[in-house]
């Protein structure tokens, strides 16, 4: 489909030229001109596209004098099926037609798909936008709209002209034209919020509303900066590559990130819209209002974000215990990633635009947060606040960089940020604390030292980096408070805690804070451990120890039957955050013995390890429970079943029969566990009647949670069946990465299906998704779990011959992990085969 353009900017020509150079692809300039302000309009000669380069040259046949003047560009461009730039997306109406709604992604480089222009984020300018549409259409941009008319030339059209936007950058203009339906608000500060959902749906609008007007006045107060737009609007897009974009006043999501049905969504779904619209709603100040200079920077926009996405819902919903859950689920994601020798450093210098998309990453966002988590930490709230404050002051609607920022906290705070934060910023990787202690008298005498930790072992070079480490102690008399802070500015350095008994234990980084692993003398491990079992340790720092345990394990420096034995202390555990985090490590173990034969017994490990809290938490809910009861029966339920716990089957069958047939419909909450358990051990009259729930769906959230466990299916047929499924229109292009990722991720079987198919479907893959971060994905899905030397071999040579430039370093990582899988598995499994035998045994 072809769109015809007329755009013409104000532009100031510095220097006398014949040319100018802007950024455009896959666009056709039919005709330019360059009027002069009080001049003579002159009409462009030629124009020449370095397509390689996303650029156009036009030239003119006399020179452009200095001073203002417009540049008119008339241009037709095509509405794509890519997921970016200008494109369109597919929808159901509730008539069940298939329609095509018109909508835009522009970050990172995707605005020259639209129209010509300069498309780096530092080249700001003010935006006058008017769209011609359908007149039964809606049509959204960053503004507020200021005028409607009939189009002179058709009486089916209108002509909708919004508001000028503020000075921004291109990747953040946004327009939507489609049919919708909304609900509305105002903010406690007078701004008008809006939540646009597909038609017949706005009740599922109204979640995030909620969170939408709690939000606004929290980011002010917490800024001091008011929102500078009359209006925002969020709006949820059928196919949509990322989970949402920011763009200004008119926020874009896919609709799993921002549609709430009261009945059919579960309490992890309404955790998850919380958190995305928190994160697009603080990027309206930090990015829009304050933009990185270039892309090099975009941790800042995106580290930032996604650590203050969790203080936002924390104010919102505090029994949601967030912080908590950001531990598991950023902050050990950032570490395992950035213990590879392929990682890359926060900042990452980026040339061509091809580069971009590959640190929309876990380092860039995860470990971003993370350090900006530590930093928080470290500077205090107030003085943190401070900072930002006379930061967003001093740049709103113009670029900063990073030491920008680190120059407001500094003078904020008074503490030397900039030396502390470049060592976590500038270089890839973090440090592993060893700790070792002796008692004098009533005194502790501790001896702390640092070096990089690696995936692969310690790092023993000669020039090992170091970093600057805020470091906080607690003990057993008070585990809620810090006892003593540090800052380990150098290699090693011995410290005394006062008056703490030979009876006390105690803790590095409470709150699991500070953005490295500890190695504990095997004394001081002895004395944390009943403080697991007891509780007496912060659930945060209860599961901070034993994923640094899991993760030494992985490395070589202690054993993975250690890390076994310490599992089973957490039998009383009661936090969902805590049993999630050794559930995703269990997962991991269970994926490494998939490759042996001895799977079996660390399912019965699994099984013996889950059963006491999936009998305490029973099926249903009780009255009194919360948000966090609800995520861990489905938690320990999914485990149980997919571990092959009998009874849970049994009531897993019961019950899905029971939904099926329309007797009893599933509580949301206890879908994907039931789901999950009945694929696992099901056969293909069970794949068919998942298929048949997912075409009846209503609604995108139902359809993704039978898509993610579709591939728990054990039967070969079956699985190449979900495979195929992955790749028909029955499965919108952007969530066919979790399908097939969940296929990898359920057996030995399903990842070698997978990785088959992948290869064999690579071309389609691949221009489906145009090299952008769910190409990375795909990958990173298929490949991770390999544990054998020659699969790395096989996926690197597939990849030199099927190149994929921005994914290179995913590659790179997925190899590095097979090689250590293998490793890991020829060290570790006959220990823990032994141990899981005599486990068993009966006592003699």
């Amino acid at each position: 489909m072809l769109i015809l353009n007329k755009w013409r900017l104000v532009k100031l020509v510095t220097q006398a030229t014949n040319q100018i150079v802007m950024n455009c692809a896959d666009i056709d300039i039919i005709t330019a001109s360059f009027v002069p302000q009080g001049g003579e309009e002159i009409n462009a000669t030629g124009f020449n596209y370095q397509n390689e380069d996303e650029k156009v040259t036009l030239s003119f046949p006399s020179a452009l004098q200095k001073g203002f003047g417009t540049l008119k560009i008339d241009f037709v461009g095509e509405l794509n099926d890519k997921m970016k730039g200008f494109y369109r997306s597919k929808y159901t109406s509730p008539t069940g037609e298939i329609r095509y709604a018109a909508v835009t992604q522009f970050e990172a480089t995707d605005a020259r798909r639209a129209f010509p222009c300069w498309d780096e984020p530092a080249i700001k300018a003010t935006f006058d936008i008017t769209l011609i549409v359908p007149k039964d259409r809606v049509a959204l941009s960053n503004m507020n709209v200021i005028d409607r008319k009939p189009h002179p030339d058709d009486e089916n059209l209108v002509e909708v002209k919004f508001a000028t936007t503020p000075i921004m950058s291109t990747y953040l203009v946004a327009f939507v034209i489609g049919e919708y339906d909304y609900v509305e608000s105002q903010s406690s500060d007078g701004v008008m919020v809006r939540v646009y959902t597909p038609v017949g749906k706005a009740e599922q609008g109204k979640f995030a509303l909620e969170v939408a007007t709690k939000t606004l006045p929290f980011y002010n107060d917490y800024f001091s900066v008011p929102y500078p737009l009359p209006k925002i609007d969020l709006i949820a897009i059928a196919d949509f590559a990322a989970g949402a974009m920011e763009n200004w006043g008119l926020v874009t999501y896919r609709e799993t990130a921002l549609l709430i049905d009261p009945k059919n969504s579960c309490s992890s779904s309404r955790q998850w819209v919380a958190l995305v619209v928190g994160h697009e709603l603080a990027h309206q100040w930090f990015g829009n209002l304050v933009t990185m200079e270039w892309w090099t920077h975009l941790w800042l926009n995106e580290g930032f974000a996604s650590w203050i996405e969790y203080l936002c819902v924390d104010h919102c919903f505090p029994e949601y215990d967030i912080w908590t859950q950001f531990v598991s689920a950023d902050y050990t994601r950032a570490l395992d990633l950035d213990a590879l020798d392929s990682s890359h450093p926060i900042e990452v210098n980026v040339g061509h635009p091809s580069e971009v998309d590959e640190i929309f990453d876990a380092i860039s966002y995860s470990k971003g947060a993370s350090v900006i988590r530590m930093l928080h930490n470290y500077i205090g709230d107030e003085d943190f606040r401070k900072g930002m404050n006379a930061y967003l002051l001093k740049f709103q609607h113009k670029n900063a960089s990073t030491e920008d920022l680190w120059d407001c906290l500094e003078q904020a705070s008074g503490k030397p940020i900039a030396a502390v934060m470049g060592s976590w910023t500038k270089q890839m990787g973090f440090p592993i604390i060893a700790v070792d202690q002796e008692q004098q008298g009533d005194d502790r005498i501790l001896k702390i030292s640092q070096k990089k930790f690696c995936a692969s072992g310690p790092h023993n070079e000669e020039n090992c980096p170091s970093w600057m480490v805020p470091i906080s102690i607690c003990t057993s008399e008070d585990p809620k408070c810090t006892k003593l802070k540090v800052l380990l500015d150098r290699q090693e350095t011995t410290i005394t805690l006062n008056s703490v008994g030979p009876d006390q234990w105690i803790k590095i980084n409470p709150g699991t804070v500070g953005f490295y692993r500890i190695q504990y003398s095997s004394s001081m491990l002895e004395s944390l451990l009943p403080g697991i079992r007891d509780l007496s340790l912060q659930p945060v720092d209860r599961l901070g120890l034993q994923n640094d345990l899991f993760s030494l394990s992985r490395a070589g420096m202690i054993s993975t039957v250690e890390v076994l034995k310490l599992m089973e202390a957490f039998l009383n555990e009661p936090n969902y955050t805590v049993w999630s985090d050794l559930s995703c490590n269990l997962g991991v173990l269970s994926s490494l013995l998939s490759h042996t034969d001895f799977h079996e017994e660390i399912q019965e490990f699994i099984r013996d390890l889950f059963t006491p809290i999936g009998l305490k938490l029973g099926w249903d809910s009780k009255p009194g429970e919360g948000h966090l009861d609800a995520l861990l029966r489905s938690l320990v339920l999914g485990k149980l079943g997919k571990a092959g716990h009998k009874p849970t089957l049994e009531e897993a069958r019961r019950r899905f029969k029971d939904h099926v047939d329309g007797k009893q419909v599933l509580p949301a909450d206890l879908r994907s566990p039931v789901y999950l358990t009945v694929l696992k051990h099901g056969d293909s009259a069970t794949l068919d009647t998942m298929l048949k729930l997912h075409k009846q769906a209503d609604m995108q959230e139902e359809k993704n949670r039978i898509e993610r466990v579709l591939g728990a299916i054990s039967a070969p047929d079956l699985i190449q069946k979900v495979l195929n499924f992955a790749l028909s229109e029955d499965v919108r292009p952007q969530d066919t990465v979790s399908v097939i990722g969940g296929v990898a991720g359920s057996s030995k079987q399903g990842r070698k299906a997978a990785w088959k198919f992948v290869k064999d479907n690579w071309e389609e893959l691949y221009n489906r998704y145009q090299g952008g971060f769910l190409i990375s994905r795909l990958i990173k899905l298929t490949v991770d779990g390999f544990a054998i030397d020659k699969m790395a071999v096989e996926v690197k040579s597939f990849f030199e011959s099927h190149p994929a430039p921005a994914a290179e370093r995913t590659v790179q990582q997925c190899c590095e992990n097979i090689l250590l899988n293998a490793a890991w598995l020829k060290r570790d499994a006959e220990d823990i085969h032994q141990y899981l035998l005599q486990r068993k045994a009966p006592p003699v």
